[in-house]
């Protein structure tokens, strides 16, 4: 059995708009051959930052990704949230539809959005959504410094992501509230950190120069965080699993950027049995109780 947590589909309409989505991001009979080729029982449907301005996109996209969830009863879609319009209004819209998951971006027109969602945790938390986080891809940061075509998708991307994790684990976010969030790409860099963000905190705090978490950043990043491998190598996954525990990783495609996946789930057998089947769909299972 298998589960992906990272699949695209921008509706034909919308990719009209977009200079990069179009063809494969956009082919429904292509992605639901990908869901049938892999035998995918169940996949989350989340949304990567478009390059569309359209004051309706985010309603059309919304209610384009709930119809084919209807059609295909393996996506689970991932609702988009409007950050310039009511919050909470779109919140039960979203519930309203249906909808489980909000995918939210890093970051949002070079800023970071955590202030903007911080009062709306309690009603994301009493609406039991869960968070999708991915990477920002327009205006990422470090993006005003360095715009390279390789530079800017392999570090800027992770960074920015990263920070957004990090941004929450100063909140407390995982502590104050009872909200899942599944970070893609392997929570970005944060798996190499996981010592170095103990240490340093463990040396600020005997200086009183950080605010108390609580607990140690490792710990708290065990709590309420899921991580998705977006078709990772095994040796970084056990990276991974150091830091957010091995009942937190679910695998994911990051479909159709990585269409062909034989590899990756080769690769996850040397994990051993027992791992590889949480990776591959226990975890899921257990996170949205399919």
């Amino acid at each position: 059995m298998l589960c992906d947590s990272h699949i695209h589909f921008i509706p034909p309409d919308l990719a009209k708009a977009s200079n990069f989505y179009k063809g494969v991001w956009s082919d429904k009979q292509r992605l639901y051959d990908y869901l049938s080729t892999y035998k995918i029982e169940k996949a989350l449907l989340v949304c990567s930052p478009l390059d569309i301005n359209s004051k309706e996109f985010f309603t059309s996209y919304n209610n384009e990704i709930n119809k084919i969830s209807k059609e295909n009863q393996k996506i689970i879609p991932a609702g988009l949230i409007d950050l310039d319009k009511n919050i909470s209004s779109q919140l039960k819209q979203l519930k309203d539809l249906g909808f489980k998951v909000i995918s939210i971006f890093s970051s949002f027109q070079g800023r970071f959005i955590l202030e903007d969602l911080l009062s709306c945790f309690e009603s994301i938390e009493g609406y039991g959504f869960y968070i999708f986080v991915h990477p920002q891809i327009n205006n990422p940061i470090g993006f005003e410094r360095i715009k390279d075509p390789l530079l800017t998708p392999v570090l800027e991307y992770s960074f920015d992501l990263s920070m957004f994790m990090g941004l929450i684990l100063v909140e407390r976010i995982p502590v104050r509230f009872n909200i899942k969030f599944i970070f893609a790409s392997l929570g970005g860099v944060i798996p190499f950190l996981k010592d170095r963000f103990d240490r340093i905190y463990t040396m600020l705090r005997e200086r009183n120069m950080v605010s108390d978490l609580g607990a140690l950043p490792s710990e708290i990043f065990k709590k309420n965080i899921y991580i998705e491998t977006s078709a990772s190598p095994a040796g970084l996954i056990k990276l991974a699993m150091e830091v957010f525990g091995e009942d937190k990783i679910i695998f994911g495609s990051d479909y159709p950027a990585s269409s062909k996946i034989d590899t990756y789930l080769e690769d996850l057998k040397s994990l051993g049995k027992d791992l590889k089947e949480k990776i591959r769909y226990k975890n899921f299972i257990s996170l949205f109780n399919e």
